[in-house]
């Protein structure tokens, strides 16, 4: 969706501007290789960054389970008491789970942090599938210039289905009905080529 959208926008804005086609494509693909290493870094490092710091909270748990399992067998047991957990039971439980440091950090970070440290996500698998995906997606408003049409229109109408379409593709993991997923990207995505179209074809009225 981020390749449809930036591209579609980026080749509305220069072909508004009045360049010519072959300066369209050089944009566009610039638009796709640019915005695929953007989006591939910035995922790698965001993902990289989450993991270090699950891995500094986890070793952060692991010396405080080492140092004082008691007071934090307390506090595992509070936590489930809060849920409906009987005390005496709770108690029993978190107890018994100090007894293991590995077990009991693995609850504790489930419990307290809300994270399972043994499924982290990869930063590789995250930077290399959102690359191929805005690479993907800013790919088709390219394909008519590719197979040598020198039509904006048809660049623009090209790029318009593939937004309904990603935007279709999404309601399978929600509750819309796909027409109206793929209606509001649609719908999203042409508002952004026309503020970039319109800003184009003022800019290069001025310059010319």
């Amino acid at each position: 969706m981020d390749g449809l959208v930036t591209n579609i926008s980026l080749i509305a804005g220069v072909g508004g501007g009045g360049v010519s086609p072959h300066s369209i494509v050089l944009t566009g693909v610039a638009g796709l290789v640019a915005g695929a290493i953007s989006m591939g870094l910035g995922e790698y490092t965001s993902v990289r960054t989450q993991n270090e710091q699950v891995e500094h909270e986890v070793a952060k748990e692991r010396r405080e389970l080492e140092r004082n399992p008691v007071a934090e067998a307390k506090e595992l047991a509070e936590v489930w008491i809060k849920r409906g957990l009987p005390p005496e039971l709770a108690h029993e439980v978190a107890t018994a789970l100090s007894h293991d440091v590995d077990q009991a950090l693995r609850v504790h970070a489930q419990e307290e942090l809300g994270i399972d440290p043994h499924d982290t996500p990869s930063p590789w698998v995250a930077a290399v599938s959102s690359f191929v995906c805005f690479s993907a997606g800013a790919l088709v408003p390219l394909l008519p210039y590719l197979f040598g049409s020198h039509a904006l229109w048809l660049a623009l109408v090209a790029g318009a289905i593939g937004l309904f379409v990603a935007g279709a593709l999404t309601a399978r993991f929600t509750n819309r009905p796909w027409w109206s997923s793929g209606l509001r990207q649609f719908v999203l995505g042409i508002a952004a080529a026309g503020v970039t179209y319109g800003i184009g074809r003022a800019v290069g009225a001025s310059v010319g």
